[in-house]
């Protein structure tokens, strides 16, 4: 069958692990997995990863989840550039800092106002607003963080050149940008970093990989987006309950 990637390019770690192996050239079945379908859920899904969450790697017999695990695997198995995935003990290491890092300070923040402005509201309910302003202030502390501590002067988050963590780290930050709320206003290094980066993927893939989530606002005021089936929105709803 060859390499099989279960997507929805409305997730974030989804679009990185689409764009490397897009950028790298490695060949593979794009499996579409649509969240707001509940197909995470599905019998047939849960049949490949009872983890039921997207990104998931399917290399024959070789199942794997978590996008930075399988931005590794790619790496490591399809011999690209090296400075995706230095060679480099230190800068390796540098890498993983930064992911460690990211899974504390990055992932369950950023993502978030999908949940206020979109998600949410399809579903008939809010995220309160002492919830809202609490996650503003964990963006701009991990805003803040960001420049001074991993990008400083440097072009990009561990040295001179793309890494993986950078394309995890900018799939994160475009989530509210998509929804209207623009995190790179106030923060220059960030937002030249920004630049930077997006150049180097190329516009046309970029265009293509951003697609799904930069035309979600629209979706919902046409009153497009599929509705999730009641059984799936009780778990949309727990999820709303653990936003801190």
């Amino acid at each position: 069958m060859g390499l099989e990637l279960y997507l929805d390019l409305l997730s974030q770690p989804c679009r990185a692990v689409y764009i490397f192996a897009k950028k790298n050239s490695i060949p593979f079945q794009l499996r579409t997995v649509f969240f707001l379908k509940g197909e995470t859920c599905h019998k047939e899904f849960s049949q490949i990863s009872n983890l039921q969450k997207v990104p998931v790697l399917k290399d024959g017999d070789f199942v794997l989840t978590e996008s930075s695990a399988i931005l590794i695997y790619l790496s490591c198995k399809y011999q690209v550039a090296d400075h995706w995935y230095p060679s480099d003990l230190q800068t390796r290491s540098r890498i993983h800092e930064y992911l460690g890092w990211h899974a504390d300070n990055i992932r369950g923040t950023f993502g978030v106002s999908l949940w206020i402005r979109v998600l949410a509201p399809h579903i008939g309910t809010q995220v309160p607003e002492e919830k809202v302003k609490r996650n503003r202030t964990y963006m701009d502390h991990a805003l803040q963080e960001l420049e001074s501590k991993f990008l400083g002067d440097k072009a990009f988050l561990v040295g001179q050149q793309v890494t993986l963590a950078d394309l995890m780290l900018l799939e994160e930050l475009m989530q509210p940008v998509a929804v209207g709320h623009d995190v790179f206003v106030g923060w220059p290094k960030l937002a030249a970093w920004r630049g930077r980066v997006e150049a180097f993927l190329g516009a046309e893939l970029w265009q293509e990989a951003h697609d799904p989530i930069f035309n979600i606002l629209e979706q919902m005021a046409k009153k497009a987006l599929p509705m999730p089936p009641p059984e799936f929105q009780t778990r949309m709803l727990l999820r709303i309950s653990k936003i801190p």
